[in-house]
């Protein structure tokens, strides 16, 4: 069975999934234990907080350590819930809401450490959703379009119906946590780049260069910048990192302007 996101022939370098074949190998030993996807979501939590600890006490390799194994963790759930085939809103929004919540945390650790005004700091957070939004947009676009994804929506619209394992209560209050965090960002995206939707056209080497806004590769870059002791550059470097969004968009029309 496939347990993978997109269809072999479609699979493109995802810079910010270098940690999936760790992911795997925990979710396979995983399979036949007790563990549920929602376990492993709750341990990438953890492993976050953590990280923000070692940020605020300035321990920066224990930190990009932690982070690194939150990456992991966080495809660890996903690749969980495909290999015992239970997929869940539950799971799919909670994932995205804790995400949102520790990037938040991890932000103001990393302003707080660097001295950075908590102005620069809410900007950088608001680029770094808005970067990931745009790589998570063309994303589930291409998932949809090859059926390889069950959970994932291009809309988030309207609450889904619960899925059978999880209850319908449950897919409701975290389904309107998700929109307040994420329906801003999604409106933005989406009214910068609304045809995407309708194009048929997302080559591999597209989605291998937008990938780079992937949270994956985002914490990567933050915990590189920490370990090199350059805390500094963090909230800058994030800010002024979102003119690919613009130029990501022109490049996405440009591939489909003849199509």
């Amino acid at each position: 069975m496939n347990h993978s996101k997109l269809p072999p022939e479609q699979k493109f370098i995802d810079l910010s999934d270098f940690g999936r074949p760790i992911a795997q190998v925990i979710a396979n030993s995983l399979k036949k234990s007790f563990a549920t996807p929602i376990h492993l979501t709750i341990a990438f939590v953890i492993a976050g907080l953590i990280a923000i600890y070692f940020i605020l006490i300035k321990i920066f390799i224990v930190a990009f350590i932690f982070l690194i194994l939150k990456s992991i963790l966080d495809a660890a759930d996903g690749e969980l819930a495909r290999i015992k085939n239970t997929p869940s809103y539950t799971g799919r929004y909670l994932d995205s809401v804790s995400d949102f919540i520790l990037n938040f945390l991890i932000l103001l650790a990393i302003g707080h450490v660097s001295n950075t005004s908590i102005i620069y700091t809410v900007i950088a957070f608001f680029a770094l959703e808005l970067q990931g939004t745009l790589y998570n947009y063309y994303y589930v676009i291409l998932r949809r379009r090859y059926n390889g994804d069950t959970t994932s929506r291009v809309f988030e619209n309207e609450t889904p119906n619960a899925l059978e394992g999880e209850k319908q209560s449950h897919v409701n209050t975290l389904f309107k946590l998700y929109k307040s965090c994420y329906g801003m960002f999604d409106r933005i995206i989406y009214v910068s780049d609304k045809k995407a939707i309708d194009d048929k056209h997302l080559p591999k080497w597209f989605m291998s260069f937008v990938s780079i806004y992937g949270l994956g590769f985002q914490l990567l870059l933050i915990g590189t910048l920490l370990v090199t002791k350059k805390e500094t550059l963090i909230i800058p470097f994030l800010i002024s990192y979102s003119v690919f969004i613009f130029i990501f968009i022109f490049l996405r029309r440009l591939i489909n302007f003849n199509k």
